[in-house]
This record gives structure tokens, sequence and C-alpha cells, in this order.
């Protein structure tokens, strides 16, 4: 095991406005499942394939243990990378692809037999070892793929968005086994991908990237709980949380024609603020359906029915007019569409933001 490190690491790509990844710093510890995610073109594969090898880096450096492998080829960096496509060789059978790097290594032939046997076992792959890839469903051209890196004992593993050609119950499934084979492992892993439910899962840690800029790095627990700005809080989450830019009063905020009130910490962060206006997130699960007309009437536009949970998209009137909000209600007594309801909001479970920076306030528990 071996931790890795990225010291004020940049990739700029020629002609391009801003560096693909600006002076990331990171830490990721030795055995750690790190899931670095972000939207397209934040930079979360440009990061990765800095770490690989694949790409230059301009300034600052990378580190693997206590080596600098900045100008290292990735050949010498002692990584195994599990690709999006797979990249097996169709020709091969599913032990010739998994011990290939061994055999180009010089392996004695018996210690690359034993090493795809002992893989193929930890991914129940034995009774495929003599197909071909072609003969194989998605998941497990994937667990070949994942065997390959196996084999070759590596002190890091880079995988890059490899569930994305998966069905969605076959993603669930392998992203469970992937979590559980690198706690077994013990590997490092760092792990690219764009889908937060995957990040949330699977990662030990979670560092989410905006436009080459790293925003936060943390617990998925920590981030959902305490985001450090609006982007994170957003994307982080789903349904998303709810962002609504509303004025601030004495004794909390006042969204549309509810008067919000909110803990004392949060208030006092609150009026920190520069302008009267802040930023207020409310995850979905915050909200109540409220049995009178007192909490925030809500016009019904559509109801998600997901069996143990329904999800109520709808539109509210604030003093900057009508804004688009998500609230779970009861899965056993939804609204129907086109009806207006009330909502309460749980103040003490209020987040704030600054209007003007985007940065956070004040966060349940802050």
């Amino acid at each position: 095991m071996s931790k890795v490190t990225y010291q004020k690491a940049s990739r700029v790509y020629p002609g391009a406005a801003r560096p693909a990844v600006n002076a990331l710093e990171l830490e990721i510890g030795a055995g750690e499942f790190l899931v670095l995610v972000g939207p397209s073109g934040c930079g979360k594969s440009t990061a990765l394939r800095m770490l690989a090898g694949l790409e230059d880096i301009d300034s600052g450096s990378v580190h693997i243990g206590d080596r600098d492998v900045t100008h290292l080829p990735p050949k010498d960096r002692d990584i195994a990378m599990v690709f999006q496509n797979y990249a097996l060789y169709p020709h091969m059978t599913v032990a010739e692809n998994m011990g290939f790097a061994l055999k180009i290594a010089g392996s004695p032939k018996d210690e690359i037999q034993k090493r795809v046997r002992d893989a193929a076992k930890i991914l129940d792959l034995e009774e495929y070892l003599e197909r071909k890839p072609k003969a194989l469903s998605g998941g497990q051209r994937q667990r070949v793929a994942m065997g390959r890196a196996i084999v070759r004992q590596p002190k890091v593993f880079l995988m890059d968005e490899p569930l994305s050609n998966l069905d969605a119950k076959l993603r669930v499934q392998t992203r469970t086994q992937i979590a559980q084979l690198q706690r077994r492992l013990g590997v490092t892993t760092v792990y690219v991908t764009h889908d937060q439910v995957e990040a949330m899962t699977m990662g030990d840690r979670v560092a989410v990237l905006k436009d080459g800029v790293l925003q936060q790095c943390d617990t998925p627990r920590a981030m959902y709980d305490r985001p450090v700005n609006v982007f994170v809080a957003g994307f982080i989450g789903s349904p998303a949380m709810n962002l609504l830019e509303v004025p601030s009063t004495e004794t909390g905020v006042r969204v549309g024609s509810l008067e919000l009130t909110l803990p004392a910490q949060v208030l006092a962060a609150a009026k920190t603020a520069k302008d009267g206006d802040v930023t207020l997130g409310i995850r979905p699960e915050s909200f109540e359906v409220a049995p009178d007309s007192s909490g925030l009437a809500v016009t019904v536009n559509v109801v998600e029915e997901l069996g143990a949970d329904a999800y109520l998209y709808g539109s509210v009137e604030l003093s900057k007019g009508s804004v688009d909000i998500v609230a779970r209600v009861d899965a056993r007594r939804p609204p129907r569409k086109g009806e207006r309801v009330h909502l309460s909001v749980r103040g003490e479970e209020a987040h704030l933001f600054s209007s003007k920076t985007g940065q956070r306030l004040a966060a349940p528990s802050a």
C-alpha cells in the first residue's frame, strides 16, 4: 500500500484558456478508496491520467509513496488502470487477457497461472478462463479488466468510469463488488466518476472538482451535511439540494410568505453576509407537508413515486419570482399533480450560503 500525493499539480492543454487541472493539492492515504467526482469537463479524468503518466504535468508534482513520479513513464509507476471500455484483447482468452501484462514483464509461467487463478477465484471468473471476451456479458468483461489489474499486484489502482457501459441494475451490483474487493485487497484506489451516487456509496472520501479546481474533499457524510459552497451543495445529493436566494430577517430568513426561524449559530453566520440576501439550502427530506395552510405554498407539477419514497417536484412564488423545488413526501399518501400543498421546513437542518461568494455561512451542527 502506498499513499498518493498531488502537490499543486497543474495541466494546461495547448491553446486552452484555463488549466484542465489547476494546482491540485490532495493527499490520498495508503489503502484509501478516493473518488474524484464532478461534471463533464471538470478535470477529474485529467487528474487521474496525470497520476497514471498519460498526461504531462506542467507544474507541481505527483508522488506515489515517497517517490516523485512526475516525469516517470507509466510502466515505472507501479499502477494498474481499469478503463471505461474494458480494453480487452478479443483474440485472447480470459486467462490470457488477465495474465498478459505479467507475460510481457517476463514473469515465470507458473507464477502467472497462479496469480490468474487467484484473481479469478476472487472475481468469480474461474469457469470463464478459457472463453473469449465476445462470449462474456458486459459485467463479466469488466470483472476481467479488474482481474487484469489485480494480478499485477500494483501499489495503486486507477479506475476511469469503469461502470459507464453497464445497465442500471448491473452498475449497482458491480459498484458494490468493487468496493468490497478494494477493502479486501487494501490497495490504494483512485476512482473517477461523474455519478455522485456512485461517489457517495463507494468512497472512503470524495473529492469534488469544478473547472479544474478542487472544491472539497471529505467523507461522504461530512460532505452531505457540511458542503463548503453552493456548487458542492447542489452537486452532492440525489435529488439535489434546493437552493433559494432569500432575504434575511432578524430571526431568520423569509421564504415567500413563510418566516423561517433559524438556530442561533446559523442566524449569527447569516448576519455576517455583506448583503441582505443569502442563499438558503434545503435538502428534500427537510420539508414536511403541513396539516394546514401555515407553510410554504407549493403547486405540484410532478410526483415521482419510487416505492419506498416519493418526491414532489413543484413551484413556489418567492420575492424574485417563481422557483422550482423538490421535497420528499409520504410515499403512501403522495399529493396529486396540480394540487396545491403547504410545506413546512425544519429550520435546524437549513444551510446558508453567501449569495455573493457562494461560500457556506452555516450548516446544521456547524
